[in-house]
């Protein structure tokens, strides 16, 4: 008997420790995958709807929407021209005319999402892409540019491309009410065999006596990073940046340091010094791809989620998880289940990792698997706040007014007043609703409490019979989530 409840007390605990309160739940949707190409607006509107409705009962805080694939713009730009991915041809306005980031920003503002505007930065042309817009940076500065592998690359070499790239995400921070300003694993290309670099002209022209030309393409990058993030923070401060690199930094045999890995190596291959980046706070958060399975021969995912733990927690650190493959491979201690049991946990027991982040949101929505089941019904169960960013911003607003309920014409409503703050580091943004039963202890880091993280000053009360009691506690979150004392207030439902 008193194994029986040594057992389910260890479960019962393994399921607390599952609902935290603050988590990145993040999920990407992507366009070069073609799956917005040949719809009309409204059926494109149609579908992130749906998309997004899936994602939000599934426990998602955070969408990354793909808004410039290739020097391009899913939004209205007077920078670059439309994108081929949204309209079928590069250059051409959607119609009926619409702005897809305004929309997703709008839509996703209003399910208590985030919405983080994903870039990639130096990538000019893809693969399938054979027309580009007489407005293109490829038509308009070819010599800015190199080609590799049949894409077109800016070239990371040429300090111009910088300040071009840091002005669209300018121009995008100014005009957008973005939460994040997202980058992923794409800086120097890919290697392909037989191809090199065509950089020997930027390299005489600015070495600056770097004498590696690894060593020099490296600089290239950090000096981007460190500009990106200096200019999304002089626009606006509290817009989180966000990169998410290739799953190796370096392997073990380049590097004592490195993981026990054999594959590509962010440092040595795509010149992507990240951990300087994590060090220096040139990043607000960082999302390793580890898309392998644990026990993958070349990656395997337990040695790069603790080898990233042990590194990577300067800045909040996400775990990015391919769906598919997770579900595809065998849990190696139970072969009759998928590895997502075995990797939830552990996300765990690793103290750095406060997040994780989805590739991709369509394999989540489709519930490949029963991926997105098992979120909505055990690990996303309850609402999750974003991780605090105490570099950024730490102090908390005032907490609500005038916490009252009210009879209207559309049911029994709970209003509350915003508090008094002036600036983005005093205003309220957002309210977390909590309900406790009659002689529960009001916790509000019981996650479980939580009924809505809203941007509304009113949540409708599910009014029954008013018989039962209940107290509702009201805190407001200022744009970095940091939530005020409680506001109370005794409710017959």
């Amino acid at each position: 008997m008193k194994k029986i409840l040594l057992l389910l007390a260890l479960v019962l605990a393994a399921h607390v420790q599952a609902q935290v309160k603050r988590e990145f739940r993040g999920a990407w949707i992507q366009c070069v995958n073609g799956q917005f190409q040949g719809l009309s607006t409204q059926q494109m509107q149609q579908t992130l709807t749906y998309q997004l409705n899936e994602l939000q009962k599934d426990g998602v805080n955070a969408i990354i929407f793909q808004v410039r694939p290739e020097c391009d713009a899913l939004y209205q730009s007077n920078i670059e021209p439309w994108s081929r991915f949204l309209t079928g041809r590069q250059g051409k306005a959607p119609s009926p005319f619409w702005d897809p980031l305004q929309w997703m920003i709008n839509e996703c503002h209003k399910r208590g999402m985030e919405l983080h505007a994903w870039i990639n930065p130096y990538r000019a042309k893809t693969k399938g892409t054979t027309a580009l817009a007489s407005s293109h940076i490829g038509v308009t500065h070819p010599e800015r540019c190199f080609r590799y592998d049949d894409q077109l690359i800016l070239n990371p070499g040429d300090p111009e491309n910088r300040f071009y790239i840091c002005d669209v995400v300018a121009d995008i921070v100014s005009r957008y009410d973005v939460d994040g300003l997202h980058i992923d694993d794409y800086f120097y290309p890919y290697p392909v065999a037989g191809q090199t670099i065509p950089d020997d002209a930027q390299y005489r022209q600015y070495s600056n006596g770097i004498k590696d030309r690894g060593d020099w393409r490296r600089y290239n990058v950090s000096l981007f990073v460190k500009q990106l993030y200096e200019t999304v923070h002089r626009v606006k401060p509290w817009v989180k940046v966000g990169i998410s690199p290739f799953g190796i930094y370096r392997n073990k045999k380049s590097d004592p340091m490195g993981s026990d890995t054999n594959g590509l190596q962010n440092y040595d291959d795509l010149y992507a010094e990240v951990l300087l980046w994590i060090n220096n706070g040139w990043l607000d958060y960082c999302v390793p791809q580890l898309y392998w399975e644990i026990g993958h021969k070349a990656a395997d995912y337990e040695t790069l989620i603790r080898w990233w733990n042990h590194y990577a927690g300067g800045r909040p650190l996400y775990i990015g998880e391919d769906i598919e493959r997770t579900v595809k491979a065998a849990d190696l201690k139970n072969p009759q289940q998928n590895q997502m049991p075995a990797k939830y946990r552990l996300h765990q027991l690793m103290p750095k990792v406060s997040g994780t982040v989805l590739w991709y949101a369509k394999a989540a929505v489709d519930d490949i698997g029963k991926y997105g089941t098992l979120l909505r019904t055990h690990y996303w169960k309850y609402p999750a706040l974003q991780p605090a960013m105490p570099h950024i911003d730490n102090k908390a607003p005032r907490k609500p007014r005038s916490v009252k309920p009210v009879w209207t014409a559309d049911g029994y409503i709970l209003f509350w007043t915003a508090p008094r703050g002036k600036g983005w580091k005093n205003e309220a943004v957002r309210y977390v609703v909590y309900r406790f039963a009659k002689g529960e202890p009001v916790n509000t880091q019981d996650a479980s409490k939580i009924v809505a993280i809203t941007s509304n000053t009113f949540y409708q009360l599910p009014y029954d019979d008013g018989v039962r009691s209940f107290t509702y506690v009201v805190t407001a979150l200022d744009r970095m989530h940091n939530e005020s004392k409680p506001a109370k207030k005794n409710v017959k439902l």
